[in-house]
């Protein structure tokens, strides 16, 4: 499977799936940034936006394009349902160095999972954990979610693809000489394995990533405990701005239930 992953980082690939944007920035009130090590000389930034030692805490992975900046206006919408933040970037985003790639991608998100458990650790938090993943961030998600099960009580997935190959092809890339054996990699795969709580989160009006991919992935859910929201008037850009209430509900009722 690592030789087939390594396909994906075809510059043809890489340029479709990734656009890192850089940027450097303070870290607001009740938040502090933290730089994890993925690799030699190689580190992720994340930001972690504290609210209380008793609430949840939540791993985020955001979408291709963003940068833990954005969510300086998000997560206080988290911390109004009483929701600690912790928001990872990606090799080449933001203050992160490197570059991004597919196979790294999901080994990094593994030794971002452990430093976001260890800061939970040496802060004394005493809240349940969870990870949400937003579009691309769904492959770092559900790979924690796959490998982690019993150190999580949930998986969110918003605005998320089945398969890269299905997503590639949606893009017109010629996938066939890519030669991948697994068509339904990674999401798919994955979430067939993840018998945790979760729940799927999809714009109704999503055209980049149409809802027909969140379904898919409710389907193949392992979880017994399940559930699918769909927002209408929702595109994959807009999905919380259109949809704050039933957006906001749907991952309080999830968080608390």
């Amino acid at each position: 499977m690592l030789e087939e992953v390594s396909a994906l980082d075809q510059e043809e690939v890489l340029s479709l799936i990734f656009h890192p944007r850089k940027n450097v920035s303070v870290p607001p009130p009740d938040s502090s940034d933290y730089f994890v090590p993925v690799d030699k000389e190689v580190s992720v930034a994340c930001r972690f936006y504290t609210h209380n030692l008793k609430s949840a805490s939540v791993l985020c992975f955001h979408g291709d394009g963003e940068v833990i900046c954005d969510y300086d206006y998000i997560a206080p919408l988290y911390a109004q349902l009483g929701i600690n933040l912790f928001v990872a970037e990606y090799r080449g985003y933001g203050a992160s160095q490197g570059k991004p790639l597919f196979s790294t991608m999901l080994s990094d998100a593994l030794a971002i999972f452990d430093a976001f458990m260890d800061a939970l650790r040496a802060g004394a938090y005493k809240g349940p954990a969870f990870v949400i993943g937003r579009s691309l961030g769904s492959v770092p998600a559900l790979e924690i979610a796959r490998h982690h099960q019993k150190q999580i009580k949930g998986l969110i997935i918003e605005s998320g693809f089945s398969s890269i190959l299905k997503l590639l092809l949606h893009m017109d890339f010629p996938i066939g000489y890519l030669n991948f054996k697994d068509i339904e990699f990674p999401n798919v795969t994955s979430i067939r394995f993840v018998a945790i709580p979760t729940l799927i989160i999809h714009g109704k009006e999503d055209t980049l990533i149409p809802p027909g991919e969140s379904q898919i992935l409710y389907e193949n859910s392992a979880a017994k405990n399940k559930r699918l929201v769909i927002i209408p008037g929702a595109d994959h850009s807009n999905i919380i701005k259109v949809g704050m209430e039933p957006y906001l509900k749907a991952i309080k009722k999830f968080v608390r239930r």
